[in-house]
Order: C-alpha cells, then sequence, then structure tokens
C-alpha cells in the first residue's frame, strides 16, 4: 500500500512504512496522515511483529513543513503522530539513511530502537527559526543522551554527528546493511517489553542545577537579542523537574510563547528569504549552463587571494595574475598562511592544505588566462583601472569565458562596453574578507546574457556563497545603502554625540560592530576614495563626512595605521576612545553653524537604520533588487544585520512603514536643507505606507 508521500509495505512479518516526500521528507500534514495510516494498518495486521520507520531519500527527515507555519488545518499535529508511534504495541525502529532534523530527529526519538548509518548527522535546529523543538524534543532528547549535549544540540541548533550520541542509536552501521539490522532488530524485540522513551525517568541534581544555571547565563550573553534559545534551556529544564506528559504540556506552552514573537517571524522570513534569493524568475527555467572548470584571478591581493581559495577550496583550479613577481609571490605566500592557520586549529588536515595549494599557480602574463572559464578582476577600485583590465582579457580569453568584475561600487555596464563581448561580463562583488565571508551580490549589467547570469547563481551555490541577483547603481544594494547609514552616524558625531555612544547604541540594536569600528576595521581611506570620485553627488553637503575626510588626510586611515576614529596599542584590535575626535567635531559644528545638543538614544538608531531602509525602498522601487527579502539577505551576510529582526525590510514590516514614513517626514522638516536633501521618504515607502501594505507584499 502507498500514496504519493508514504509507502509501507510487508517483509517477513515487518511492517516497512517508507518517507518518500520530495525534496526532503518535510513532515507535512499529508506525511503526518500518512504516518499514522500505515501505523495503523500496521498494528491492525496480525501479520506484523513489528514495524521499521525509514526513508526513500537521501534526507531520513528535514523536519517540519515551514510553509504550514503561516495556519490552516494541521490535524494531526506531529506530537499526535509520534504519540501513536511512541504508543505502539508493536516495536518501532527508525533507520536513519541520512540527516535527521528538527521533527525528523523528534520523530525518531518516539520510537522505540534507532539505527544510522555511520557518519550521520542529526539535530534539532528549531532555535534558528525562533522557536524550539515542539514535537517533544526537549524532553525526550535528555532521556536518551547525556544532559550536557542534549541541551547543547538544542540550545545551539547545531547538527551532531550519530557517534557522538551515545545511547540514541542502538547500532551503526553500512548503508547496505541499514535496512536488514532495522528489520532484525523490529522481530527480535517483538513479543518483549517495549522501551518506549517517554518511560525513561529523570531528576534533577545539584550538578544539574548548577550546568542549567551556568548554561543560562552564557546563553543570556552569547544569543543577545534572540528570545528562543533561553526558553529552550527552560523547556529542557522541565524534562528533569516535571513528569514527563507535563513536560509536554510545558515545552507546547515555551513553542507558543516563542512563535509569537517578532524573533520567530523575523528569523521564519530569513529562512524562505535566503531561499527566494536563487530564483530569477526573469530567466527561463531551460537556459544553459557555462561549464566551469578553470578560474582565473586578477590580482594577488587581500581580496583576489581570498576569491581564489573559494574555488580552491571546492577542487577548482586557479590561475592567480599578478603583473609583479614579487606580489605574486606574497599573494601565494598569503593563501598558504591562511590554510596553514586554518590546520594548526584543526579545521584542515595537512594534506588539505597542500591539495588546494596544488590548484593554485601563478602568473606575471595575460597570455596564460587563454583556456579559463571565469576570470574575475580583483584591482583597485578605479574605472579606468578596472577598463585596462578588461581590454586586455576581451584579447587573451576564449570565446564563452566569463569576464567578472569585482567591483563594489562602479557601473558594470561601463565595464562591460570597453569589451567586444558585453554578453559575457557581470559583478561578482565578493565581501571582505573574501574566503569567510557567505554574501556574492551578483550584478547583471544591460547587456549580461541570460546564461552568465544563471551559471554565476550556480556558481555561488557550489563555492558556498549566498548569491543574490542586484542590477547596477552606484553602489549596487549593499553599499549604496551602508553609504547613507555611515554618512548619518558621521552628521550624528557633528551634532555632538560620541563615535563611541553611536557603536554602542548600534551593537545594542543588534548589529556585531557600530559604523565607527566598522569604519576603521575597514580602512577610512577606502570611504574617502569612494567620496572623491562622487564628489559631485555630495558638494551640496559641506558637513558630509567632513571629520573620516580630515582623519584620513591626516594619515589617520583606521585599524592598519593604529589611529582612525578609535586610537588601537599595537599588535591590539580593541578600540581606545581619542576625545580629540570630539574638539574635531566642535570646531566643524561651529564652522558650519551646526548646533551640538543632546540626543536621545533613540534618534540615533533612528536616523542611522531609517534612511538605510528609505534607501533600500527606492532600490526596490528602481528595480535595482527583486524583492525586498534580498535586501535582508545581504544585509543580514553581508552587514551583520540581527537576523533576529529579519533585516532592514522585515524590521521596516514589523515596526510598520507607517512610523518610519513620520519619523523621516520629521527629520526632514526639523533639519532645514540637509533634511531636504536626506530625509524626503522615498515614494514606493509612501505608498505602501498609505496602503497600510508591507515591504513583504510589494511586488516589482
Amino acid at each position: 500500500m502507498s500514496n504519493n508521500v508514504i509507502k509501507h509495505t510487508v517483509q517477513d512479518g515487518v511492517c516497512i512504512i517508507s518517507l518518500a516526500s520530495k525534496p526532503v521528507n518535510a513532515l507535512s500534514k499529508a506525511v503526518r496522515v500518512g504516518v499514522i495510516e500505515a501505523m495503523n494498518a500496521a498494528l491492525n495486521d496480525d501479520s506484523v511483529v513489528g514495524i521499521v520507520i525509514c526513508s526513500e531519500l537521501a534526507l531520513f527527515s528535514a523536519g517540519a513543513d515551514i510553509s504550514e507555519f503561516s495556519g490552516g488545518d494541521l490535524s494531526p499535529m506531529l506530537p499526535e503522530v509520534l504519540a501513536v508511534v511512541e504508543g505502539s504495541t508493536k516495536p518501532v525502529v527508525a533507520a536513519l539513511n541520512g540527516g535527521a532534523f528538527g521533527g525528523g530527529l523528534e520523530l525518531a526519538l518516539a520510537c522505540h530502537y534507532r539505527v544510522s548509518v555511520a557518519k550521520n548527522k542529526v539535530g534539532l535546529p528549531e532555535v534558528h527559526l525562533g522557536i524550539l523543538p515542539g514535537a517533544g524534543g526537549t524532553q525526550r532528547l535528555p532521556r536518551l543522551v547525556a544532559p550536557e549535549l542534549a541541551l547543547q544540540m538544542i540550545v545551539t541548533g547545531a547538527p551532531t554527528k550519530v557517534e557522538l550520541l551515545q545511547g540514541l542509536f542502538t547500532s551503526l552501521v553500512s548503508p547496505e546493511a541499514l535496512l536488514s539490522t532495522a528489520v532484525n532488530l523490529a522481530k527480535d524485540a517483538a513479543g518483549k517489553n517495549i522501551p518506549a522513551t517517554c518511560n525513561v525517568a529523570l531528576e534533577m541534581t545539584p550538578q544539574l542545577e548548577e550546568m542549567f544555571s551556568q548554561t543560562s547565563a552564557q546563553t543570556a550573553k552569547q544569543a543577545r537579542g534572540f528570545f528562543a534559545p533561553l526558553k529552550c534551556v527552560e523547556a529542557v529544564k522541565a524534562a528533569f523537574t516535571i513528569p514527563f506528559d507535563e513536560g509536554l504540556k510545558e515545552e507546547g506552552r515555551l513553542f507558543m510563547q516563542c512563535m509569537k514573537t517578532p524573533q520567530a517571524r523575523a528569523q521564519q522570513h530569513f529562512f524562505f528569504a535566503e531561499r527566494a534569493a536563487a530564483s530569477v524568475p526573469s530567466i527561463p527555467k531551460d537556459t544553459p549552463v557555462r561549464d566551469i572548470k578553470k578560474v582565473g584571478i586578477i590580482g594577488g591581493g587581500t581580496m583576489g587571494g581570498g576569491i581564489a581559495m573559494n574555488f580552491a577550496n571546492v577542487g577548482l583550479p586557479v590561475v592567480i595574475l599578478e603583473l609583479e613577481q614579487a606580489a605574486l609571490d606574497k599573494g601565494l605566500a598569503l593563501i598558504r598562511k591562511n590554510y596553514e592557520n586554518s590546520a594548526k586549529k584543526g579545521k584542515l588536515t595537512q594534506e588539505q592544505v597542500e591539495q588546494r595549494m596544488s590548484l593554485l599557480t601563478g602568473t606575471t602574463s595575460y597570455d596564460d588566462l587563454g583556456d579559463v572559464d571565469l576570470v574575475i578582476e580583483a584591482v583597485f577600485e578605479k574605472m579606468e583601472v578596472k577598463k585596462a583590465v578588461f581590454e586586455a582579457l576581451d584579447k587573451v580569453c576564449k570565446p564563452g569565458a566569463i569576464l567578472a568584475s569585482n567591483t563594489s561600487t562602479l557601473d558594470v555596464d561601463e565595464i562591460a562596453e570597453c569589451t567586444s563581448r558585453p554578453q559575457d561580463v557581470i559583478g561578482l562583488h565578493f565581501f571582505s574578507p573574501a574566503n569567510v565571508m557567505k554574501l556574492l551580490e551578483i550584478v547583471r549589467s544591460k547587456h549580461t546574457a541570460n546564461d552568465v547570469i544563471k551559471t554565476s547563481m550556480v556558481l555561488s551555490k557550489t563555492i558556498r556563497k549566498v548569491g543574490v541577483l542586484v542590477g547596477v547603481c552606484f553602489g549596487f544594494v549593499g553599499n549604496r545603502m551602508i553609504e547613507v547609514y555611515s554618512r548619518e552616524a558621521n552628521r550624528l558625531v557633528l551634532e555632538g554625540v560620541s563615535p563611541e555612544r553611536i557603536d554602542k547604541i548600534i551593537y545594542d540594536f543588534g548589529l556585531p560592530m557600530g559604523p565607527f569600528t566598522m569604519g576603521d576595521m575597514a580602512g577610512l581611506d577606502i570611504g574617502y576614495f569612494v567620496r572623491q570620485s562622487r564628489i559631485e553627488f555630495i558638494a551640496h553637503d559641506p558637513s558630509y563626512c567632513t571629520i573620516a575626510d580630515e582623519l584620513v588626510e591626516a594619515g589617520r586611515v583606521g585599524l592598519k595605521a593604529g589611529k582612525g576614529v578609535y586610537l588601537y596599542e599595537k599588535g591590539s584590535r580593541q578600540p581606545i576612545f581619542d576625545p580629540s575626535i570630539m574638539d574635531i567635531a566642535k570646531r566643524k559644528a561651529d564652522e558650519l553653524g551646526i548646533e551640538q545638543r543632546d540626543i536621545s538614544d533613540e534618534e540615533i538608531v533612528e536616523r542611522c537604520i531609517y534612511p538605510l531602509i528609505n534607501e533600500g525602498a527606492n532600490i526596490l522601487m528602481e528595480g535595482i533588487a527583486q524583492r525586498s527579502s534580498d535586501i535582508d539577505v545581504i544585509y543580514v551576510y553581508g552587514y551583520g544585520f540581527p537576523v533576529h529582526k529579519g533585516g532592514p525590510m522585515q524590521y521596516a514590516d514589523e515596526i510598520g512603514l507607517s512610523k518610519i514614513v513620520e519619523r523621516m517626514k520629521y527629520y526632514e522638516s526639523a533639519f532645514g536643507d540637509y533634511g531636504k536633501h536626506w530625509f524626503t521618504p522615498s515614494p514606493l515607502l509612501v505608498e505602501l505606507a498609505n496602503k497600510n501594505e508591507t515591504f513583504a507584499s510589494h511586488k516589482a
């Protein structure tokens, strides 16, 4: 007997229930109904002595069907299904051929026995969705594995190797032996006492009480801004303090507490946003993908070397070009040093270091790029330099090679037009450090061919990046928006707020660092050169980053110089507040006629974050981003915007677009010409607010 998502057959007295819901065996309503029907059929069949639950797919189960969280008829709920499994009068064995996560692991925990293939991983990642395991995971897992490990798995959501979970699995076997092992186990257990997980007794001890106390303190510190992690601790603790049935009720209560929070809405929004970013509706599904077997990188500096590592890490050979041998040697040495540091930390073996280095070759001649399928330039951010590189590439690269620029701000259309093959040109904007940061802005020019775009999107997954397609404008999405954020932070200093205070307030808002710490780390000279290239766009505002300009012109370019907005002791990255910055701010404010005053924390957040959101609205209106959620993905992965707020556009939807319009208009009016230049609300923002709509509902 079978349906589309569940199959069950009887073999030698054992009912084999197979999960077959593509692509990942999400535990949708159809799957839940199917499991209960199959269980009941097995229980009512006198020829069946035992039951095996397994999977026909590569995964056992990825867990709940998140799309069902929005409501509807969800009966039977997963806890009801698991009650049938755990209450079975015939032994039930879970056979894990692949990963079991979330509800998938909870299903396995409700079975009486579990077997798995060796080297498998399982986990309860619900905390990443702003919730906690809601089908008994917080009550059953501590009854089967060490309490410390159960708590860690649930609070962090991290996948765990099955060999570390002593007590959870009866045996770990080869894939070929999995099903026969599970069937034999079910047969051997028939007629014997069934070890239901719910019957395992737990009790609180002083040592466990201390463990929970310490974990709560650590979690509160590490998970700032997140709601669910501390609730996970509460739920697991309940397994040791109250009976199982009451523990399930407490887990359910805490689950619903989490579900109703803005953090859960934000984290679930981001879950879907990341997946939506991979979709490009304007490109036909049958568009072919170009074969990328060899990559060229122009520039062996920090950025070029980091980009090269991404390809070597996945087994693709890379040719790195530097015009000077000394620069080339230095770049290759830096890559080796990065790999060696990873090996020292146990992340790579020495064999892996050598294997990856063997994929990297250096050259000082463009002629050695004639056989690459993709070339990425990572040279100085000046248009004339970029054009010279692309003109050279146009002459030596084979037909069909993709020519990509790592530009962070420049016009990809203009770069493309200096070649004879503009259809093959695209922007691939990696974020620094390129071998670490997950974001890749994929910049389509007006000329870029569909197969080049699709190849780039697919390639981003190959090199383990989150690729987001954007259009051409100054700074694309990420840097265009960060420019207004940085501008306003600098203006606030002119008005009398210390950089240290602004950084603390933005950190407390949820970002990993404030704008001035970030600026010093990146190098203040980078922003300075960008402003010099756009002087005609900012000349109307003499206050525009004027303090930062003075610092750069005095050699205070940031951490790399030991002084920027902050001071740094030699060998330290710890910023030290420099009161002379406020003296500069006072002098500049007096020169410009800017009043210094007391400014509230709320105003600081509004003035840094709301213009950023407003710029996002303009980007959306102009079609530079496909959807508002793409902007959120860029800001979470590229700039550390707190995922528990979902990204700037989700945050705006959560607090209400009308509020943002109201405050933008207030600052527009309150600040005279400055306000009129920089705080005029986006027409799209106003339109959506007037209609009581959201960015998420907007269709470009």
